[in-house]
């Protein structure tokens, strides 16, 4: 066998994330020939970036809820209802933003812990409480400011929403893309020495040198991309916009929770085999309701970046989020039989839903048309997964 396709195929490569990250690049190439390059104007991308921030704050979370054979169709009333809570607080009873989102993060946590101990401690289908949830809270939304609109005016917290000054500027994302840079650099040469040092066979070094400069390629045209974007009447470039690195420290966290602790192990142990993780003594009740809590505070800090980017809270605040953060995760790799999904995945997920929605309203596709296509996605993620599965064996 050619010894270069002999590397490739002993190497530790997730080729499922391969081909979601091949498919988003023809996405991008596809819809940009069609738009005449306005699709990857650094206007547009900018524009994309912001934009599934939200959804990828959001899906993160619900990837370890499907992980755990859990689901949540709520998450999209709750952030409407946590959303404007906290603008009614900061703009009707004068509240300081920090003090009006400490209410907002203690009332989603109270909600998301009503809804997982139905869940963990009664048995109730989580399916059947998030779809009660769905709707209660879409409700609760409407009461809290009695339908009306309330608009957030604080300068500091719009920025939170990636606006007019909601970037770092052009010198703090060059610096953000060389500490990246180096962090890569410095894992891959970590994993080949901890390798070594159990006697591990390592990929060749050309091997994985290709493998890191694959995402520092793209940090680095991200970058390049961001810095080059200038809102009309303002010459200052933007730079990289405050809600994707809220998003980023996000799945670095996730990640690290994922891969790190125990709740992670234990979250993926409980979704390959709910029965078996009680027997080996998981505590099964209460890793359901830290689930849940995390779900929380994920919310919460999804509904700041929206509303800080609307400058408003609404009613219609995160209508139809359930549905993109559920197909974000799914269309990322996560498994709904549970016990199988990864965070990298729902980033790549959810840039490839906002990225045809995107394109799809560059090129004036009417809505009915989007849901069709969004919709048929969504299946289409599912089937392969299905059949990727079957070819590779992976019951999970």
């Amino acid at each position: 066998m050619n010894p270069v396709l002999n590397s490739l195929k002993q190497a530790a490569i997730d080729w499922r994330l391969v081909m979601m990250g091949t498919v988003l690049a023809a996405i991008a190439i596809v819809f940009n020939i069609l738009s005449g390059g306005l699709f990857m104007s650094p206007e547009n991308l900018y524009n994309i970036a912001q934009q599934t921030a939200v959804v990828g704050i959001v899906a993160t979370v619900v990837v370890l809820i499907i992980v755990a054979r859990h689901i949540d169709l709520s998450v999209g009333s709750v952030m409407g209802f946590v959303g404007v809570l906290i603008a009614t607080l900061m703009y009707t009873a004068g509240w300081h933003w920090v003090s009006a989102s400490l209410v907002g993060l203690a009332v989603a946590i109270a909600v998301s812990l009503y809804q997982g101990a139905l869940t963990a401690k009664l048995g109730v289908p989580s399916f059947v409480v998030t779809l009660g949830g769905l709707m209660s809270f879409r409700g609760a939304a409407f009461l809290v400011a009695d339908g009306k609109t309330q608009p957030v005016n604080d300068a500091f917290f719009q920025r939170l929403g990636g606006g007019f000054d909601g970037a770092i500027g052009v010198s703090a994302s060059w610096m953000l893309a060389g500490v990246i840079v180096l962090a890569l650099m410095v894992q891959m040469w970590a994993k080949r020495r901890a390798k070594a040092s159990y006697d591990v066979p390592n990929n060749p070094l050309w091997l994985d040198t290709a493998i890191v400069l694959v995402p520092v390629v793209i940090v680095l045209a991200f970058v390049a991309s961001m810095n080059s974007y200038q809102i009309m009447n303002k010459d200052v470039p933007q730079g990289v916009p405050i809600p994707v690195l809220i998003w980023g420290a996000v799945a670095l966290v996730l990640s690290f929770i994922v891969h790190r602790t125990r709740f992670g192990r234990y979250v993926f142990a409980m979704g390959g085999n709910p029965e078996a993780a009680a027997l080996v003594g998981i505590p099964v009740r209460r890793v359901t309701l830290m689930l849940f809590a995390l779900m929380g505070v994920l919310i919460t800090i999804a509904a700041m970046v929206s509303i800080a980017r609307l400058n408003a809270g609404t009613n219609s605040l995160g209508t139809s989020m359930e549905l993109y953060v559920i197909a974000a995760a799914v269309i990322g790799g996560t498994a709904l039989a549970g016990g199988s999904g990864s965070i990298l995945g729902s980033v790549l997920g959810a840039l490839i839903m906002q990225s045809i929605d995107s394109g799809m309203l560059l090129l004036d596709v009417s809505i009915g048309v989007r849901y069709v296509i969004i919709g048929q996605v969504l299946i289409a993620a599912v089937v392969f997964d299905v059949i990727y599965r079957r070819l590779t064996g992976d019951t999970v």
